[in-house]
C-alpha cells in the first residue's frame, strides 16, 4: 500500500506537468492541435514497445475490446486533451484543470435530470460544494476578467471526460492496461493527423526556444517533457499505482494532480491563481472527494439513485490530461 501510494503520487506529479510543458510550447507559436498531435504520436510509438509483447498470444483481446480502444482514443485522449490544451492557451493551467475536474459533478447532474430521482445527501453536498467552488474559480467579480472562451473549452474537456466514463462504465477489463493506453494514444494520434490533413484542425509548429522557469531551453526539451514525462511515464506509473491500490483508491490520489499542476505552473511559468481562485479550487476538489466517498459507501437511501460505475472506472487507465 505504501509503495503503491508513492507511485500514485509520482504519477499525479508527472501528469501535472502536461499543462506547463504544453503552455511553454503554445507561447512560442504552437497551436493546441499541434501540441496534442505531437504528444500523442510520440507517446504512442514509445508505449507500443511494451504493448506488443503484452499482446503476444492474446491478440483476440484486442479484437474483443476494439470499441473500448476506439472510444478511449477518440474521447478520453484526443478530444479531452485538445479541449484542455485549448483551455490552457487562454487560462492558467490550474484553472483549466479545475474546470476539467468538474466531470464527476456533470455525471451527477445528468443522472439527476435523467432519472428525476435525487442522489444521496453526501453526493448532493459534494455537487453543491463543487459548483460553489466553480463560481470562486471564475472570480466573476475580480479585477482580472477571465476568458469566457477558455472557460468553455475547459468545461468541454469535463464533458468529454464524463461521456467517456458513461460509455466505458460497463466494459470489461480483459485488455492489458498498457495495451489500452498505447492503443488509445495511437487512435488519438491518427484522428488528430486526419483532422489536420483535412483542414479541420489548425496545425502550426515552432522551433523557437521555450521558457521553463528561469531557463531558456530548445523547443524539443518542452516537447520531450510533454511526451516522455507527462505522458509515457505518467501513464505507466498510473497503471502500476492502479494495480497496487485498486482503481478506487488510485482515483482519489489522482485528485492531487490539481495541486501538482498549480505548483508546476508556478515554478515553470510564474502562474499562480489568486486567493479566491485557490479557495474555489479547494472547494471543487473537496466536492469531488465527497461524491467519490459517497460512491465508495454504496449504500442506497430510500428514493435515492446511486451513482453507477462511472466513478469506479472498469479500466486501470483513465483519460487524464
Amino acid at each position: 500500500m505504501a509503495s503503491g501510494l508513492g507511485v500514485a503520487l509520482f504519477s499525479s506529479a508527472v501528469f501535472g506537468l502536461s499543462g506547463s510543458f504544453a503552455k511553454a510550447l503554445l507561447e512560442t507559436g504552437w497551436t493546441p492541435g499541434a501540441a496534442v498531435t505531437a504528444r500523442l504520436t510520440g507517446a504512442a510509438l514509445i508505449l507500443a514497445i511494451p504493448a506488443l509483447p503484452a499482446l503476444r498470444g492474446r491478440w483476440h483481446q484486442l479484437k474483443d475490446n476494439w470499441l473500448t480502444v476506439l472510444l478511449f482514443g477518440l474521447i478520453g485522449v484526443a478530444a479531452c486533451q485538445l479541449f484542455y490544451f485549448n483551455a490552457v492557451s487562454r487560462l492558467s493551467v490550474g484553472v483549466a484543470l479545475l474546470l476539467e475536474y468538474l466531470a464527476p459533478v456533470i455525471i451527477v447532474l445528468w443522472l439527476w435530470a435523467a432519472s428525476r430521482k435525487r442522489p444521496r445527501p453526501l453526493t448532493i453536498a459534494g455537487t453543491l460544494l463543487s459548483l460553489g467552488g466553480l463560481v470562486l474559480v471564475l472570480d466573476l467579480t475580480g479585477a482580472v476578467k477571465i476568458d469566457l472562451i477558455g472557460v468553455l473549452w475547459g468545461i468541454a474537456a469535463a464533458v468529454c471526460l464524463a461521456i467517456y466514463f458513461f460509455i466505458t462504465a460497463k466494459e470489461n477489463d480483459t485488455l492489458p492496461p498498457i495495451v489500452l493506453a498505447s492503443g488509445g494514444l495511437m487512435v488519438g494520434a491518427v484522428v488528430m493527423w486526419l483532422a489536420a490533413a483535412t483542414g479541420l484542425l489548425p496545425m502550426a509548429f515552432s522551433t523557437a526556444d521555450t521558457r521553463l522557469g528561469p531557463w531558456i531551453t530548445p523547443w524539443w526539451v518542452a516537447l520531450a517533457g510533454l511526451v516522455v514525462l507527462a505522458t509515457v511515464v505518467a501513464y505507466v506509473s498510473g497503471i502500476v499505482a492502479a494495480r497496487a491500490l485498486g482503481s478506487k483508491v488510485a482515483s482519489f490520489v489522482s485528485l492531487t494532480e490539481v495541486l501538482f499542476a498549480v505548483i508546476w505552473a508556478w515554478l515553470l511559468l510564474g502562474e499562480l491563481p489568486g486567493p479566491v481562485q485557490l479557495l474555489g479550487g479547494i472547494l471543487i476538489v473537496g466536492g469531488v472527494v465527497l461524491v467519490r466517498v459517497d460512491e465508495l459507501r454504496g449504500a442506497s437511501a430510500p428514493g435515492a439513485v446511486p451513482l453507477p460505475a462511472q466513478l469506479d472506472h472498469a479500466n486501470d487507465v483513465e483519460p487524464v490530461p
